[in-house]
């Protein structure tokens, strides 16, 4: 293929380059031509060449654990490859080409020769070299934060659905307990009872529904309670008693306090003065539903909010350590639980709070915790441990999971390093965490051996 200056000049970064520079690119570099599935090059190939793609395409994609993941697309009129003052040396993926492909290549050894005497030429492959970095990490802390994100929002909707369901469930049931009330109401107003009586009977109800007595009731013993509860109301003159004795046993109603009813009322007024407590509670015990469920999603926003800190201004703020731990503990909640992990707070009292910046700081807890989780069997155990260390507050991430090999402690950190399967990380969390942590000039330690990987989050007091 014989190629010209306008050839190059296809390129776009090559449009204001000089002829003469252009031309020193054409006569030392080489055409190199591709079929469609071989490999331009593939992880661990040193990286020694700079390459410009003619024509046919190049996917980009790395390897996790045995499947491919695509992470960019090498056209026509592209350049990639080496680029000068880049201090890669070996790659981390692989560059599969897609369609007959013809790829200009220049040999590192020819570097030295184009810096010193063709600036524009260098000057535009540098400035390509810090818009790739750039744009690389970008996506792919970019794709960390919405796995982060989609895990969290999965956790959540999960989380939601329990109390907003209780909620529903609730206030359709007391929906329909209403509407039976005109019945009920009629057979309330044909008691016959003077005001001594009706006092005895309202201070024995509300002394039940202001101070709930705590029903620790084992299953066995409940059913028997029950058994002889309805039994107890039919030979009182109770009509389908089973349907009273759930209510009245939650709120331990038991037959010695339906014989100090049934003193108070007499054998003619019990069947409806029963009736009327058991709707009282009934009532009491749906709204008390309806209000835990609201609270739990009012926790659930609250939390939200801590994690994100979405309420507050994005600078360094004074901030007590653990609450973004505890928010982002209730974030991960779901998953916790999926996994029946059990979770050991040891956190100092009195910590004195840190400027952070905490939106940044719960992203770290986010992924050391998630990664912790996810490195553990069913019920294993998660310790979180703070503490005050001269001028220096630290946190430990402790797992009892499976370790990380000690050939890895050293690489942990870098970009796209990750034993999760493709779908399930981008290799950028921990790579996410150690620059948030240097943003804060503090610092991160691993140490791990099997059954136990404690990460160690430094962070400066002032």
């Amino acid at each position: 293929m014989k190629l010209s200056i306008e050839n190059l000049q296809q390129v776009q970064e090559f449009i204001q380059i000089p002829d003469d520079q252009l031309q020193w690119l054409l006569n030392k570099a080489y055409v190199k031509k591709l079929k469609k599935g071989a490999y331009l090059f593939q992880k661990g190939d040193p990286i020694d060449k700079l390459f410009i793609v003619l024509e046919g395409k190049i996917e980009i994609k790395v390897e996790q654990n045995g499947n491919y993941k695509h992470v960019a697309l090498m056209d026509t009129n592209e350049i990639g490859g080496l680029l000068p003052f880049s201090r890669a040396s070996s790659a981390l993926g692989f560059g599969e080409v897609i369609e007959d492909t013809k790829v200009l290549t220049l040999e590192k050894i020819l570097f030295k020769e184009m810096i010193s005497n063709h600036y524009e030429l260098t000057e535009v492959l540098v400035h390509k070299m810090t818009s790739r970095v750039r744009e690389f990490t970008k996506d792919n802390v970019q794709a960390e934060k919405m796995m982060s994100l989609g895990k969290l929002s999965a956790g959540l909707a999960h989380e939601l659905n329990n109390p907003a369901s209780a909620m529903v469930r609730s206030a359709k049931a007391l929906k329909v307990h209403l509407s039976n009330v005109p019945e009920k109401f009629k057979r309330v107003v044909s008691i016959r009872m003077g005001d001594q009586e009706i006092d005895t009977i309202n201070k024995l109800l509300f002394d039940k529904l202001n101070n709930r007595p705590e029903n620790n009731m084992k299953l066995t013993e409940r059913n028997e309670k029950e058994d002889e509860l309805e039994e107890w109301l039919e030979d009182h003159g109770v009509d389908e008693a089973y349907e009273l004795t759930e209510t009245l046993l939650d709120f331990c109603m038991d037959i010695e306090a339906m014989e100090n009813i049934y003193n108070v009322t007499g054998q003619k007024n019990f069947p409806n003065a029963i009736e009327w407590v058991e709707n009282v509670l009934t009532t009491e015990k749906m709204v008390d539903e309806i209000a835990e469920a609201s609270n739990r999603i009012s926790s659930l926003v609250h939390s939200i909010k801590s994690y994100t800190h979405m309420d507050r201004a994005p600078e360094k703020t004074p901030t007590d350590i653990h609450i973004g731990i505890k928010s982002t503990l209730t974030m991960l909640n779901h998953k916790l639980k999926k996994k029946n992990i059990s979770v050991e707070k040891d956190f100092q009292n009195h910590l004195p709070k840190v400027k952070i910046f905490v939106s940044e700081i719960n992203q770290v807890w986010t992924n050391l915790i998630d990664n912790a989780v996810d490195a553990m069997d069913h019920s294993g155990v998660l310790k979180i441990k703070t503490y005050k260390d001269q001028n220096f507050l630290k946190t430990e991430i402790i797992d009892n999971g499976k370790g990380i090999p000690e050939e890895n402690l050293n690489i942990i950190f870098d970009p796209f390093y990750t034993t999760k399967a493709i779908g399930e990380g981008t290799g950028m969390g921990l790579e996410v965490v150690q620059r948030i942590i240097n943003q804060h000039h503090g610092d991160i330690t691993v140490k791990s051996k099997k059954g136990e990987t404690r990460f160690t989050v430094c962070i400066p007091l002032t």
